[in-house]
């Protein structure tokens, strides 16, 4: 059996196929997205995701292709002249450089691949928003809830933005204390690609409305405004991924009968033994030095010249790991840890490169 350990697309949740079956035998996927029926599956799954996030209830939850098309979205909706990007990685970069794409005059905070923020002192900034990659999937680093906190506390009033990609819904996000999160459901969520779900509050709500009324250009039939219009409906602007979004609602359906804290429980004691087997190990490490700064959903290993010998072995036992992104792609390899993982899967993993 292969093991899917790349950090998205990634293994799909054991519970995936046999929710296809029922959605194909139920015709689910040619539903009209204007249909009682898909109003129902929108709802159940947007009620569960604030259910199992503990997301406010003043938020919305809109459906878009893509958490890539939403990096795009949020600044169009989000920012007038300038946002501010906190950069350690190549994700968290090219949310800047789409920004700059747009026009827009913004700024980044930038520090070494494999390091978080700590070293930097934190001051109110002037900008419209603040953009926090919370996991950088390229690196294997996380942004802690007290960082996100401290950030807050110094820029009350820009609008702070998570990219919540490749770690949710691990993560226990004080929805209280940022404007919006967003993420993609081939990770965490252990589905198939093609839905990015992005949550916003009243604040984003306030200032999409702010830039259309001075004419300024937010998008079309996936901006804010319009998306609203038709979630306030259980709806889309268009017809979308009603497969996905049947999936996305019983994947959260699952997630709940488990429990929340439960599947957190499970990713910390996984990261633990795999970080572990890193430290001990003779011939890889863990890329990601600062315990505070290593993620629980990405972790890296820093391979050198061993990296085709032990993608090989592993690979030849049934676990497939992903290869290191960008300039780390030939010295380095990822680990996604995400519900779809089980403990003995992680443990066997441990076991396999002890024998390497």
């Amino acid at each position: 059996m292969k093991i899917n350990f790349t950090p998205g697309p990634s293994q799909l949740f054991y519970t995936v196929a046999d929710h296809a079956k029922v959605a194909f035998k139920d015709g689910i996927p040619s539903l009209s997205h204007r249909s009682k029926a898909f109003e129902t599956i929108f709802q159940k799954a947007t009620d569960g995701l604030k259910e199992l996030l503990g997301i406010p209830s003043d938020y919305y939850i809109f459906f878009t292709g893509s958490a890539t098309e939403i990096w795009e979205k949020s600044i169009q909706n989000l920012v007038e002249h300038s946002s501010l990007h906190f950069v350690n990685g190549a994700f968290s970069k090219r949310y800047f450089e789409i920004a700059k794409q747009l026009g827009k005059s913004s700024e980044k905070i930038e520090v070494e691949l494999g390091h978080n923020f700590s070293s930097i002192t934190l001051s109110e900034y002037k900008t419209e928003l603040i953009a926090l990659t919370q996991n950088e999937t390229s690196t294997g680093v996380a942004l802690t809830n007290e960082f996100i906190k401290q950030v807050r506390a110094t820029n009350p009033k820009a609008l702070i933005v998570i990219d919540a990609v490749s770690s949710l819904p691990y993560p226990a996000i004080d929805y209280s204390i940022v404007d919006s999160v967003f993420f993609s459901v081939q990770k965490g969520f252990g589905m198939p690609a093609g839905l990015g779900v992005w949550m916003v509050n009243p604040k984003c709500i306030e200032k999409a409305d702010q830039l259309l009324t001075k004419g300024l250009s937010i998008g079309s039939y996936h901006n804010i405004p319009t998306l609203l219009l038709n979630a306030k409906k259980n709806q889309t602007s268009e017809t979308p991924n009603v497969l996905g979004i049947y999936l996305l609602s019983c994947i959260v359906e699952d997630f709940l009968r488990i429990g929340i804290k439960k599947l957190r429980q499970d990713t910390d004691y996984k990261a633990a033994i795999l970080y572990q087997a890193l430290a001990s190990h003779p011939l890889i490490k863990a890329f990601v030095t600062e315990t505070s700064a290593q993620s629980k959903t990405v972790i890296v290993a820093e391979c050198g010249e061993n990296i085709s010998k032990i993608n090989e072995y592993l690979n030849s036992h049934g676990f497939f790991p992903g290869d290191g992104y960008g300039e780390k792609k030939k010295s380095q390899l990822r680990f996604a840890n995400f519900p779809a993982h089980s403990k003995e899967q992680y443990e066997q993993l441990v076991d396999l490169l002890g024998e390497i």
